[in-house]
């Protein structure tokens, strides 16, 4: 699938056929946090026809995201086995095929099924695997592309909340659904164009660790005919056991149940103050507009030279800057104080959102990104579906919207002082350990790291490819092994990996 795709590179490239996949992942991204927010359009023609609730009808999105971040281990699982483009072009017809079903739906329970869980099902098959296809086309530009990508979420939500008002008037919401769900069909086009980068640079990386780390690699025979099978892991759970990833998990699991809250109930807190209903949905906008404006600025601060690698203590700080705005605003009555608060949520929200898959890529690196995404997701669900409905349910017995945003503050500052202090520890534990230390188990997790990396049949590495490899690497021993061996046997030596690279050099010299 991957025939046609640009020209072989050492590196990721940076540009060229990965401007054309960021493209892409911004209309994924865009339809993926867009959509289930501008659904809510059709929520007062919803409740009229079925004769329910506002809580009950809410539920359709409310599904349709929990479907999304619940769904992430089956994404992972899906794209290491299929690939990414195959995955995102049924994920495509999915998400067309629950809005077209749900225009026929005669109770709301339909509703949940189509336009909740077959929807959100579709959109979460194409949001995973447009960020990791991304994250293999940039690596020098990758916080950009990243803060690019992130952008479609508020440019999107700008234009699909007045398009569904604007259908629900001509067509109904029966029609307005039909034709959102053949709006849906561009997620097949997006996933077309991801056809991954081409697989011998990654044959020749590997080739390359192999002879460095001086490690063999862990081959198994089949029974029948000596040949050579590879396990490949579907869903790596070995991710869980590095400290920095559970260190974002939890980074994550903190934010998300505040992050949200109070933009879930801005208008409802500007129309409690005494605002004008137009004025009080006029502030989301103004959320919005600045959102589209910090997620690519901060995307290209996190690319410079000196914050590069500093781009965890970054989020920190958009974390901590948004908690603060929580909190020093839950006592805003005004409409300027509303709005300046709007100007600074919706200026940290954005650097979070441009900031967040930029971390996790960093943390874990692209081989295990997949599954590391996948299991992030399925932890941010849980928060999701704890914060905001917690917070609905208080200030229907509190009747104050204060207490909520002092609450979410605390917990999207916590998330912020937590990232920011076990980041430090865990960089200065890193440094305290010694260098070849643990030698042997970095060369085990790159191999099973190869192992696990599969996200197309051109990325996966070919059985041929491996024989080649071993191959190579036996001539090299040959050639040495005459006149080392004596040394071999006479000093068994646990560093024996930095043999293999000095064993040329010294026949060289004899």
């Amino acid at each position: 699938m991957g025939a046609g795709g640009p020209q072989l590179r050492e590196d990721p490239p940076d540009g060229g056929w990965g401007w054309v996949v960021l493209g892409a992942c911004f209309g994924v991204t865009g339809f993926a946090y867009g959509f289930p927010k501008a659904v809510s359009v059709f929520f007062r023609a919803l409740m009229s026809d079925f004769d329910a609730g506002y809580s009950d009808t809410a539920w359709v999105s409310s599904i349709m995201l929990a479907m999304l971040y619940g769904t992430g281990p089956v994404s992972s699982i899906l794209v290491t086995r299929f690939g990414c483009r195959p995955v995102m072009l049924v994920g495509g017809l999915l998400a067309s095929a629950g809005m077209v079903l749900a225009s026929f739906a005669t109770c709301l329970l339909e509703l949940y099924l189509t336009a909740g869980v077959l929807t959100g099902l579709g959109l979460a098959l194409n949001f995973q695997p447009s960020l990791i296809m991304l994250g293999l086309y940039f690596e020098r530009r990758r916080p950009l592309a990243n803060g690019l990508a992130a952008a479609g979420s508020p440019v999107f939500l700008s234009a699909l909340s007045p398009l569904g008002q604007m259908l629900l008037e001509h067509f109904g919401w029966r029609g307005g659904f039909l034709l959102l769900g053949g709006l849906l069909l561009h997620c097949c086009a997006c996933g077309a164009v991801m056809r991954p980068p081409p697989g011998p640079r990654r044959a020749r990386a590997r080739a390359g660790e192999a002879e460095a780390g001086g490690a063999e690699l862990r081959l198994r025979e089949a029974a029948s005919g000596g040949r050579v099978r590879r396990r490949r892991r579907l869903l790596d759970l070995a991710v869980c056991t590095e400290r920095a990833f559970v260190v974002y998990a939890v980074t994550k699991f903190l934010m998300a149940l505040g992050l949200f809250v109070p933009a879930i109930l801005l208008v409802n807190y500007a129309k409690d103050a005494g605002v004008p209903d137009a004025d009080a949905a006029f502030l989301l906008s103004i959320v919005g507009f600045v959102d589209i404006v910090a997620r690519p600025a901060c995307g290209a601060l996190a690319g410079l030279a000196r914050l590069r690698p500093r781009v965890a203590y970054l989020f920190s700080l958009a974390l901590l800057a948004n908690g603060l705005t929580d909190l020093s605003s839950a006592r805003a009555r005004s409409y300027g104080a509303l709005v300046a608060f709007c100007v600074a949520f919706g200026l940290s929200y954005g650097m979070v959102g441009a900031l967040q898959f930029e971390v996790l890529m960093s943390v874990v690196g692209a081989p295990r990104f997949p599954s590391a995404l996948g299991l992030v997701l399925l932890v941010e669900a849980v928060a999701v579906l704890i914060g905001p409905p917690s917070a609905g349910h208080l200030v229907d017995a509190l009747k104050n919207y204060e207490v909520i945003f002092y609450l979410a503050g605390s917990e999207v500052v916590l998330a912020g002082l937590f990232m920011a202090v076990a980041t430090h520890c865990s960089l200065r534990r890193t440094r305290d350990t010694p260098p070849g230390a643990n030698t042997e188990d970095r060369v085990s997790d790159s191999m099973a790291e190869g192992d696990s990396e599969a996200e197309d049949d051109s990325e996966a590495l070919p059985l041929g490819t491996v024989e080649m490899l071993s191959a190579q690497t036996r001539p090299i021993e040959a050639e040495a092994g005459p006149k080392l061996a004596p040394k071999q046997s006479a000093r068994p030596d646990p560093g024996s990996e930095l043999e293999l690279d000095t064993r040329p050099m010294q026949r060289s010299e004899q």
